[in-house]
């Protein structure tokens, strides 16, 4: 499998990572849907009373976490009993996991090759849902792309690949994998171009691996494309 070279320096990731936070902000207000649709859910209802983020609002608004967690918590994909303290790796990986996308029931993960989406780290990996995890794989409609945003999903998902493993996002077979789809589906649905989407990956993987710049093992090419094969 191709190798990504890493030509990104650290001041670079950390410019995307700013340039993506300030246009995430600005863009949240504009016109489209902020996931869950349901914009009456709110921080109050019974269903996040024993659930909390910790640690959030660095990717996406806390107004718009704290609704996206009503929301997984309101469909099983969450169970406060298992998991009270959720932090906002875990939050986009249940809704990566659990958002009904093409890229899942379509995409590598249901290649017979690679023995089924149940076996798979970001699957049978989530055990804080409320039944079995392949009860909530692509089954809840949370948030519904056009088909522009749907491409854009799955070209940037193409080239964003993580530390951790050899595969892209579009290959979610791990959590961090799973949580940057989730990412990338929300803000391609509030109408962030290319660009701002890999920006926004950038930041993700540098604060879900922090460890890489130590390492010698970069966040990115030119364009801030996630490396690959490099260990943790």
């Amino acid at each position: 499998m191709k190798q990504h070279t890493s030509t990104m320096p650290a001041a670079a990731i950390l410019l995307a990572g700013m340039l993506a936070a300030f246009v995430i902000g600005l863009k949240w207000n504009s016109p489209g849907r902020v996931p869950p649709p349901n914009a009456q859910i709110s921080v109050s209802d019974a269903a996040t009373d024993t659930a909390t983020i910790v640690d959030g609002g660095h990717l996406l608004p806390m107004q718009a976490e704290n609704a996206l967690l009503a929301e997984l918590v309101q469909n099983g994909v969450l169970d406060p009993e298992k998991l009270s303290q959720v932090t906002e790796l875990n939050l986009l990986w249940g809704f990566g996991l659990s958002n009904k996308n093409a890229i899942l029931e379509n995409g590598p993960m249901t290649d017979p090759a690679y023995g089924g989406p149940q076996n798979m780290a970001s699957v049978g990996g989530w055990t804080v849902s409320t039944g079995n995890p392949m009860d909530h794989y692509g089954m809840h409609a949370f948030l519904e792309l056009t088909p522009a945003e749907q491409a854009l999903v799955e070209k940037t998902s193409k080239e964003v690949f993580r530390p951790c493993c050899r595969n892209s996002a579009y290959f979610p077979d791990c959590n961090h994998g799973m949580a940057m789809l989730g990412l990338l589906e929300i803000l391609s649905s509030k109408g962030m171009d290319e660009g701002e989407l890999l920006a926004a990956a950038a930041q993700a993987n540098a604060m879900w691996f922090p460890g890489q710049q130590e390492s010698g093992c970069g966040l990115g090419s030119v364009a801030p494309v996630q490396t690959s094969g490099c260990n943790v």
